[in-house]
């Protein structure tokens, strides 16, 4: 297909979040229809799965966002004029074909696909069979707003695919697929990741730790923890770990306060041997517990000596998507972050900020914990790829 110009690209998202707006009612009693027939049986998808009005302002928002943006297409990125006359461009350019999978949110539906469409890509969208009638239902939209502004319905398609025609359509694309995001578990993730055949952007697991410097401020660290595991357990930037320093003033204060205010927040706590002692715990049965995703009301609080160890600790553990340090010590916190191999690294903050919205960019397609091409949030001025333009007046090599 040709390129669409931004102009279209525009309207066709303006004309989305009108329709969005106008179907707003349908949009949720259809999800109401998915939510019905979901099981209950994983608390964090049927979270994820559930589509309300705030849901709905949220899509709304992230198309008009998107629609004011700058188009990321075309951008030059470098130029050279060789000695022998010969001009070199560099500029951004669309991948072509997207490929996104994911499993039970159906906002991925407008907000990924929304970004992937603004960066002049076809889109494929194959979300899971839980959500499927609110899928489709916007999908339907999807092709009304491309209809009603002149375009081809073929650059949004909705692959209603089983996982046995999803591993065909990996290992033996029907249709040529540049580039791949799955959003969603780890299985999911593993699960293209050994049948794609094109590049794959791995949205990776959480498992975010907060260390608690010897020199943190208690009554912040207690703030930032709750928030982070509490405030929204289905994202993947919630919080899993905590390690506590035990050079920490009031060490057991604070840890007998966390771990009551945890408890109140209905958070089962697990501890390590160090702190077995704690009334209402549980303690670590196996090692490979710091190596979990819990997506759930759960967290394991340890010990940890010092921050070097507290830095060796995290990195072989964590998912690489983000970690903090609760300190007022501003050197040893940049320490601290210049050391952690993840993706975002914050001080005296939670880590519920990891996320395109918050971090200025205007929505995401996916968290990557990949370190090529985009690491962490990947916005629309990272979905893109790059070509080279050479202007020549006959000159040869």
């Amino acid at each position: 297909m040709n390129p669409l110009s931004i102009e279209k690209r525009n309207l066709v998202l303006r004309t989305m979040a009108k329709l969005v707006e106008q179907e707003r009612n349908q949009i949720i009693l259809t999800n109401q229809e998915d939510l019905a027939d979901y099981d209950g049986s994983d608390l964090a998808m049927e979270e994820r799965l559930k589509v309300d009005d705030k849901k709905v302002d949220e899509m709304i928002l992230s198309l008009n966002q998107l629609a004011s943006q700058e188009d990321p297409v075309g951008v030059e990125r470098f130029h050279f004029t060789h000695d022998n006359g010969i001009k070199v461009v560099n500029k951004t350019a669309a991948f072509g074909t997207i490929l996104i999978i994911y499993e039970s949110r159906p906002d991925v539906t407008i907000e990924a696909g929304g970004i992937a469409f603004k960066s002049g890509n076809k889109i494929l969208l194959k979300g899971g069979k839980e959500s499927l009638k609110s899928n489709l239902k916007i999908v339907s939209l999807w092709h009304k707003a491309l209809e009603e502004n002149g375009v081809s319905k073929d650059w949004v398609e909705y692959l209603n695919y089983n996982r046995t025609e999803t591993q065909a359509f990996l290992e033996k694309p029907t249709q040529k697929v540049d580039l791949i995001v799955p959003r969603g578990g780890e299985k999911l993730i593993e699960f293209v990741k050994a049948h794609a055949t094109c590049p794959v952007i791995v949205s990776g697991r959480g498992n975010n730790f907060v260390y608690v410097h010897e020199k943190a401020d208690t009554d912040l660290a207690l703030k930032v923890i709750l928030n982070a595991k509490t405030a929204k357990i289905s994202a993947c930037n919630a919080l899993d770990k905590v390690l506590i320093d035990s050079k920490l003033p009031n060490f057991e204060g604070f840890t007998a306060m966390l771990i009551e205010a945890l408890i109140e927040s209905k958070v089962e706590v697990i501890v390590d041997k160090s702190l077995e002692n704690f009334e209402n715990t549980k303690t670590i049965e196996n090692e490979d517990i710091w190596y979990e995703e819990f997506l759930d009301y759960k967290i394991v609080i340890g010990t940890i000596d010092s921050q070097q160890n507290a830095i060796e600790k995290i990195n072989k553990y964590c998912g690489g998507h983000s970690a903090a340090i609760i300190s007022r010590d501003n050197e040893a916190s940049q320490e601290f972050m210049e050391a952690i191999d993840a993706a975002a690294v914050y001080q005296n903050a939670s880590t519920r900020f990891t996320d395109g919205g918050q971090f200025g960019l205007g929505g995401e397609l996916a968290i990557s914990t990949d370190k090529l091409h985009q690491r962490g949030p990947i916005g629309l001025q990272h979905l893109v790829t790059n070509k080279w333009y050479v202007y020549g007046e006959g000159q040869i090599r």
